[in-house]
């Protein structure tokens, strides 16, 4: 269902409960795809640095954007909705989706290696059992045995409620097999408490550090993700927030940082745009992120690089720079930046 748009300004000081931010941004909402139950919306196989005495040997990663029923929050940069049911999701459907996929990864030629890693991303949190019904666990984890690494993503708040139901039925499940090291990946965005307040996310950074508590104690793996450029910040307050982020999220026990660029596409951050609050990031701020938290040598960290180019400025320099980023991915060292002579790189 969709929602005629209002002219009501974006309320900067929202509730705590959220109802007036969250009605704004429905309002703002343009239609969704039709999904299939049976069908993940996409797959991808990819590779990324392992953990261990030799950070250039890669895991091969499969990593399944699963159909379920939409995420309960509705934060404000969010485009995930697009591609999610509107009701509960079907007993046994994320077991057939998993099935499918792996069919399609097999049958396009990809050859199985030594590490291989599973990431099973939902468009919103694998412990809410509304997209992911609690009696089709079993079933789903049975389909992770033979991963090195099972990485799951989660909102903070559903980590702190449901985590220690979710590891008895993980322990239960691996009672006769070698478990796959799991590791949980929770949204940050930003350590910047206004801004935070503002995306609707509904938690402080206490509340991520209290989840991050909880995973680190249970010997659970923390992949955090964090926003390129948020709304509401200059660009100088931006890089400093970002610094500061990526800081607390390595304080929090990180394993990996993922930076990902802010983006249009939902119809709320365009009512930011026009109304100045919020700016898409460039190429070139990409890249200072990355080289920002390379720089700081505290953990892996990774630019997101899908849809890269259409923050590109510069059609004589795009694949180069792509290429270069996607090279300081895999090795996690930096790179001397591409010289252009037409934008300077910038």
């Amino acid at each position: 269902m969709t929602h005629p748009a209002s002219s009501a300004p974006f309320p900067l000081a929202p509730s705590p409960s959220g109802s007036q931010l969250t009605s704004w941004i429905l309002e703002r909402r343009g239609p969704k795809s039709r999904v299939n139950p049976d069908k993940v919306n996409a797959w991808t196989v990819e590779s990324e640095p392992c953990a261990g005495p030799d950070p250039l040997q890669q895991a091969s990663i499969w990593t399944l954007f699963l159909t379920n029923k939409e995420c309960p929050w509705r934060c404000l940069m969010c485009d995930l909705w697009k591609h999610t049911l509107d009701h509960r999701t079907p007993d046994g459907a994320v077991g057939r989706q998993i099935d499918a996929a792996f069919a399609e990864i097999r049958s396009s030629g990809y050859s199985e290696v030594e590490e291989r890693w599973l990431k099973l991303y939902n468009s919103g949190s694998f412990l809410d059992p509304q997209a992911i019904p609690s009696t089709d666990l079993p079933e789903i984890l049975k389909r992770s045995s033979g991963f090195d690494r099972l990485i799951l993503e989660c909102h903070p708040a559903l980590v702190s409620a449901s985590l220690q139901m979710f590891l008895g039925q993980f322990t239960r499940s691996f009672e006769n097999s070698e478990p796959p090291r799991l590791e949980i990946a929770m949204g940050l965005e930003t350590a910047h408490p206004a801004t935070l307040a503002r995306l609707n996310k509904r938690m402080t950074t206490a509340d991520f550090a209290r989840a991050a508590d909880l995973l680190r104690a249970n010997n659970v793996d923390l992949r955090v993700f964090l926003l390129v450029h948020p709304p509401f910040l200059s660009r100088d307050e931006a890089i400093s927030a970002l610094h500061e982020s990526i800081r607390f999220a390595f304080d929090c026990g990180a394993r990996v940082v993922s930076l990902i660029p802010s983006r249009m596409g939902n119809g709320a951050m365009e009512e930011l745009h026009k109304a100045g609050l919020f700016q898409e990031p460039s190429l070139a701020d990409l890249e200072d992120a990355s080289d920002l938290g390379l720089s700081m040598r505290r953990g892996f960290v990774f630019a997101d690089l899908w849809d890269l180019v259409r923050f590109s400025r510069c059609g004589r320099c795009f694949d180069s720079r792509y290429q270069r980023l996607h090279e300081m991915n895999l090795s996690q060292q930096p790179r001397p930046r591409v010289n252009c002579p037409d934008c300077g790189g910038r």
